[in-house]
């Protein structure tokens, strides 16, 4: 225990993640948003439809109040959407893989190699249609994913799983060694 050593760190040379260029989502992916934005916005619109429909004392006025409350709503959810698409973006480094999302409040997750237990890619019927995959990494410690990057190229979200299964036997190997 004579030899323990416990130097600080300068945190200013240390490299930063917020100057990695991040890849951004594919364009056609912001279609996906918008077509579940659609599925949710009728599904809400035709129950609150009914609710104004079957509701005794219903006026002119509750459904001009429930209409504008709606396309204002829409209008903030497209809004927002459009926000929190260009936002997204991903990067894979030598040690690590970088993801950043958010509209409102920006979070980036940082995964080490190290840490990945499994990778996963999944495909919606759309995505599909276009072209589009979703690769899910998970980490130990945990039953769902830590990292979800929608939008990816269905080729590429392929070779990302390959890179990064590739690169977790690599750390296991070493390790075992």
């Amino acid at each position: 225990m004579d030899n323990f050593i416990n130097d600080t760190i300068d945190t200013a040379l240390l490299p930063r993640f917020e100057e990695v260029k991040l890849n951004p989502l594919q364009p056609s992916y912001y279609k996906v948003i918008l077509f579940n934005i659609a599925v949710r916005y009728l599904i809400a619109g035709i129950v609150a439809g009914c609710a104004l429909y079957f509701v005794e004392g219903t006026t002119k006025v509750h459904w001009y109040i429930a209409l504008v409350l709606y396309i204002v709503l829409l209008l903030f959810s497209l809004f927002i959407s459009r926000i929190s698409f260009k936002n997204k973006g991903f990067a894979y480094r030598t040690h690590d893989v970088i993801y950043r999302s958010g509209a409102i409040a920006i979070s980036t997750v940082i995964v080490p190699y190290n840490r990945i237990q499994h990778v996963a890619m999944h495909e919606s019927w759309l995505s599909r249609k276009l072209g589009l995959a979703r690769i899910e990494i998970f980490t130990a410690g945990g039953d769902s994913s830590d990292v979800k990057i929608p939008g990816v190229k269905k080729e590429q979200a392929e070779s990302i799983k390959q890179l990064l299964m590739g690169k977790v036997l690599n750390i296991k190997e070493q390790h075992e060694e």
